[in-house]
């Protein structure tokens, strides 16, 4: 497993020896050592993956880092949070994700309802299997526990990700007020149920 670990809550620190990280093109902001940069063309995915990527419009430029060394991560200044998986599935929006290990296995999934209605497509990038991610939102993420006693709403444009056993409804929240246009700005959210675990960010797109 590649090491991964936040050097400040902005920088992403990857040490490779003799190893690779794959992460989102033009995502290096510093190195050390012997590091060679390379365009992945089909991100680790596969040729069914790519194409299954260029027709769901669920994009990521991806770029390969190999060698031995230190990279530095960052985009825009976003916080960075590192996860690391073990044997679980992520579901999270292509936007969110910085870098990954090459141990893990990425795919798509369609979001449906939700991911229109937050504007991030129809379809969400899936990471899998054994391994560390980071992932970069606007404000420190938030992790908030899913129950089957305590199921979770959540505002679609403040939605990063999740992982468990859960599952998704897109919800109205109409009345009488917000038909005479006097909506409280919340008329409509996700709805998470099941048992996991739901990451967002403390600001909406």
């Amino acid at each position: 497993m590649t090491s991964f670990r936040t050097n400040t809550d902005r920088l992403l620190e990857v040490r490779l020896q003799d190893e690779k990280v794959l992460a989102i093109a033009g995502a290096m902001v510093a190195y050390t050592g012997s590091i060679k940069f390379e365009k992945s063309l089909l991100g680790g995915e596969g040729i069914l993956g790519a194409l299954k990527r260029k027709v769901t419009n669920e994009g990521m430029q991806v770029m390969q880092a190999s060698g031995s060394g230190t990279v530095f991560f960052a985009q825009n200044a976003a916080e960075i949070t590192v996860i690391a998986l073990a044997g679980e599935k992520l579901t999270i929006e292509s936007s969110s994700l910085l870098a990954y290990d090459t141990s893990l296995k990425t795919g798509t999934s369609f979001a449906g309802l939700r991911g229109a209605s937050s504007g991030q497509g129809l379809f969400s990038t899936t990471v899998e299997g054994h391994g560390n991610l980071a992932v970069i939102s606007r404000g420190n993420l938030i992790m908030l526990e899913v129950t089957p006693a305590h199921p979770l709403r959540v505002d679609p444009d403040a939605f990063v990700g999740f992982k468990g056993d859960i599952r998704q409804e897109f919800v109205f929240d109409v009345n009488w007020r917000t038909m005479i246009g006097q909506s409280s700005g919340e008329s409509y959210q996700h709805k998470f149920t099941g048992q996991g675990v739901v990451f967002i960010q403390p600001a909406e797109r």
